[in-house]
C-alpha cells in the first residue's frame, strides 16, 4: 500500500467523509433514511479459519431508518483495474459475516446485516472489470442458475465526474476528487481555500490534519 493509499484510508476513517461519499455519490433513496450520527467504525482485520490475517480497507456501520438495523459499508480503494474485483469483494463479505457470527453480533432474528460494498477507484485507466460476481462465473446448465453466487459492488470512478459538477457541491469527497482530477495549480488553490473555509470547527481538527497529510505525503509527492 502506497502513501497515497494510506492517506485515503486515513481520510475515510472520518465519519464526515463517509457521510459525504454516500450523500454525494451513491444515488439511492434509502440514503435519506440513514442516521449519520450513528456512524461507527468496524474492525478491518479478520482471522480466517486457517488462522491467516486478512485486512480490508475501511468498514463502517450506520443505523438505517427507524430500526436498529445496521448497514455495513465496506470500502475498497483501487488505483489499478482488477478484473476479479467482484470475487475479492465476495471474499471480504464472507470474512465480515463470519466475524459477525463468531462475535455474536447478529441482529434481530439472528439475521445477517445488509452490506453495501463500495470500490473507490482513482486510477487513470477506465475501469473495465465486471461489478458483479455472476459475470465472472462461466455458463452452466440452466438448472444450476438458482445456485450461482451473487455479489455486486458500487463502483465510484473519480475521473468519471466533470469538474463543474464537483465544484457545485459543498462536499468533502467532491473536493478530494477535484484535487485528484486537477490539471493545474488554480484548481488546487480553489479547493484548498474551500476546504479551509469548510473545516473551521475545533472538532474538525483531525480531519483537517488528515487532509494536510494526504496533500503533503500523497498528492504533492505524486505530482512533483
Amino acid at each position: 500500500m502506497t502513501e497515497h493509499d494510506h492517506g485515503y484510508k486515513r481520510l475515510f476513517s472520518h465519519p464526515e467523509m463517509i457521510r459525504d461519499l454516500l450523500r454525494g455519490f451513491v444515488p439511492a433513496d434509502w440514503i435519506a433514511d440513514l442516521d449519520f450520527a450513528t456512524l461507527e467504525k468496524y474492525p478491518t482485520e479478520f482471522i480466517d479459519d486457517r488462522l491467516h490475517i486478512r485486512r480490508s480497507d475501511v468498514i463502517w456501520r450506520v443505523r438505517w431508518g427507524f430500526e436498529w438495523l445496521y448497514l455495513y459499508i465496506l470500502l475498497e480503494f483501487q488505483s489499478g483495474v482488477h478484473r476479479l474485483m467482484a470475487a475479492r469483494v465476495f471474499n471480504y463479505l464472507d470474512l465480515l459475516y463470519q466475524d459477525l457470527i463468531r462475535s455474536r453480533q447478529l441482529g434481530r432474528g439472528r439475521r445477517l446485516p445488509m452490506v453495501l460494498p463500495i470500490v473507490l477507484y482513482n486510477g487513470r485507466r477506465r475501469w473495465t472489470a465486471p461489478t458483479d460476481l455472476d459475470t465472472l462465473i462461466q455458463p452452466g446448465p440452466s438448472s444450476l442458475t438458482a445456485y450461482r453466487l451473487q455479489a455486486r459492488y458500487v463502483l465510484i470512478d473519480e475521473r468519471a465526474y466533470a469538474d463543474a459538477d464537483l465544484a457545485s457541491q459543498r462536499n468533502l469527497v467532491a473536493a478530494l476528487f477535484r484535487l485528484e482530477n486537477s490539471r493545474g495549480p488554480d484548481t488546487v488553490r480553489e479547493v484548498v481555500v474551500a476546504l479551509g473555509e469548510w473545516l473551521t470547527n475545533p472538532d474538525q481538527e483531525e480531519l483537517r490534519r488528515s487532509f494536510l497529510i494526504w496533500l503533503r505525503e500523497g498528492f504533492l509527492k505524486a505530482r512533483l
